[in-house]
């Protein structure tokens, strides 16, 4: 149980730092929140919200679920949602995914894992969404990276979806939508899109992100075409009698 106790005096530590610095910290903090920005992101211990924005308590909204998945059938997503924007008055909304997500890897390669499936068949949507063009990507770290930030992009749009953004809108509460990607190798975040601020942004600002990603896939694929091609090259000139040339005497 020594962890357990670790992890109070860790506490306590960091408490008393907190208070040093601003002495009525917490006084202040236990009155109210006012955050601007609400984070959906992953479960994933690696990907903290407050730690990757450097923002204190008070200061952002959080949901969290494997895969940061936007469902308009669950009401725990939707609850928080609505409490930020509709009590809390939040003006960012932002769906965050991270590289190297194990639950799109599990959704991509069909892995059977019990309950969870069913919540990774929303995955498995978006992914056959856009196979044609990922169908020709060959590296499978790759096609898990892009659909990361598929994944993330569907999920500002379900987020949009919801009456609880609509109205918002339609009251014109000023509210924006945004998709980002974390990079567990480099600690840092990318947007994806334009962000959605209105009905009319959604479709247009989506299919231009959707765009981009196309185009650094046909990238990558031509990347690793050549590469392939360069490679079949250095075999056949290390090949017998590839170097043997026929000589006039």
């Amino acid at each position: 149980m020594n962890e357990i106790k670790d992890l109070f005096q860790k506490k306590r530590e960091w408490a008393a730092a907190i208070v040093k610095e601003q002495p009525d910290f917490f006084e202040q903090l236990s009155q109210q929140q006012a955050p601007e920005y609400l984070w959906i992101g992953c479960s994933d211990s690696r990907v903290p919200a407050n730690e990757i924005l450097g923002l204190m308590p008070g200061e952002i909204f959080v949901h969290r679920n494997v895969a940061n998945l936007v469902v308009h059938t669950d009401l725990n997503c939707l609850s928080v949602i609505q409490f930020a924007v509709e009590v809390l008055k939040v003006k960012h909304v932002i769906v965050v995914g991270h590289y190297g997500c194990g639950g799109v890897k599990a959704a991509v390669l069909n892995e059977k894992h019990g309950l969870i499936d069913s919540w990774l068949q929303h995955i498995k949507d978006v992914h056959s969404k856009h196979r044609p063009f990922l169908d020709e990507l060959e590296s499978e770290s790759r096609l898990h990276n892009y659909m990361c930030e598929l994944n993330v992009l569907e999920g500002m749009k379900n987020v949009c979806r919801t009456n609880i953004i609509q109205d918002a809108w339609a009251r014109k509460q000023p509210l924006s939508v945004h998709g980002w990607i974390y990079g567990l190798s480099d600690g840092l975040l990318r947007n994806l899109s334009e962000c959605f601020s209105s009905p009319e942004d959604i479709e247009p600002n989506y299919d231009a992100a959707i765009t981009e990603i196309k185009k650094r896939v046909n990238a990558s694929v031509q990347k690793d075409k050549a590469a392939r091609e360069n490679a079949q090259i250095v075999d056949q000139s290390k090949s017998p009698g590839a170097n043997d040339h026929a000589t006039d005497s």
